[in-house]
């Protein structure tokens, strides 16, 4: 019954027993459970690796067994931070995939069959992607990174964007987190889904994207700088594997019309990520590009995440998280 939280049926029937008869040794627990001797310090080796038992002293039996309350909540524990580590290795991915293809279809332009086409300024970019959307048959999907966006570029999108859902092109947009915090933003996000687009949020995103329907895709030359240049890919493969990459992210990311929930530590996803970042070693600034907050409010939500740790420098703060299992280990 236990097997998802990492003990296996045997060790069970074990733990159980030694709840049950604590005072016996192995082979009275072997006899009892119909199991031999090595099978049963098996188990016991498996429960003191998950800390389930301990060994005795000046005790008849060899070991003594955890209560079941705090038995249960080291498996849990033991489990979130595994499943934490799981899903920050799918984050690395899609940031890893993204980068990769980019670079990939830079150094490869033509080279692979694929047909791509190199965009080079902002000026360039932006008479291009006016151009694609006005090609648009049915989707577009996009990533808008970069937090709270000036009044002149939400002017200037907002005429574009009501053309394509006036011609019915469903569109699918995922912003940051940040932009909640961001009123003309905000406001910019919610008239796009009260004209039909749909909009939802994440703590970070991978890389800036645009989809046109699903046949093309527009991403940065530089991850760092999106206005400097882009590309226009083409390849079958390659925008088939962006395409996974959006749907993957707007499955997990938040709709705008909903509060992101916290995490069964209080922490809200924008926090949550903060502290991974925070004990990835990432400065302030860095933290708050991938935010798309102001450093000033990074350094804020760094400051609070160590309050709430007990911690006096970030490298204790990343310490402290493993260990309340806020954190796998290894992360700091």
């Amino acid at each position: 019954m236990l097997e998802t939280l990492g003990l296996d049926t045997c060790s069970e029937r074990v733990y159980r027993a030694m709840l049950a008869h604590p005072s016996e040794g192995v082979a009275a627990l072997a006899e009892r459970l119909g199991l031999s001797e090595s099978d049963v310090r098996r188990s016991l080796d498996v429960l003191s690796s998950l800390s389930l038992i301990r060994s005795s002293a000046g005790q008849e039996a060899e070991f003594l067994t955890v209560s079941p309350e705090v038995a249960m909540e080291l498996l849990l524990a033991r489990r979130q931070a595994d499943l934490a580590a799981q899903q920050e290795r799918l984050e690395a991915s899609r940031a890893a995939a993204a980068q990769l293809i980019a670079e990939y279809s830079m150094l490869n332009r033509g080279q692979d069959g694929s047909e791509s086409e190199q965009l080079v300024g902002a000026d360039e970019i932006r008479v291009r992607l006016a151009k694609l959307g006005e090609q648009a048959q049915s989707e577009v999907m996009t990533f808008a990174p970069g937090g709270a966006h000036t009044a002149e570029d939400l002017k200037a999108s907002r005429g574009p964007n009501e053309a394509l859902l006036s011609r019915g092109i469903r569109m699918r947009t995922v912003y940051l987190d940040s932009v909640r915090n961001h009123q003309p933003t905000l406001e910019h996000v919610a008239w796009l889904n009260s004209q039909g687009g749909r909009v939802r949020t994440m703590p970070t995103l991978p890389v800036r994207l645009i989809i046109i329907d699903r046949r093309l895709a527009v991403l940065p030359t530089d991850t760092s700088d999106a206005r400097a240049g882009a590309v226009v890919l083409k390849g079958t493969g390659v925008v088939a594997a962006l395409c996974a990459l959006f749907e993957q992210v707007w499955t997990a990311a938040v709709p705008l019309g909903d509060a992101p929930s916290a995490d069964s530590r209080g922490l809200a996803p924008q926090d949550a990520e903060a502290l991974r970042l925070l004990a990835s070693g990432l400065t302030d600034e860095a933290m708050a590009k991938r935010l798309g907050v102001s450093p000033r409010t990074a350094r804020r939500i760094a400051a609070d995440l160590m309050e709430r740790l007990e911690a006096r420098s970030r490298f204790q703060a990343g310490v402290h998280a493993v260990q309340n299992g806020w954190l796998p280990a290894g992360r700091h």
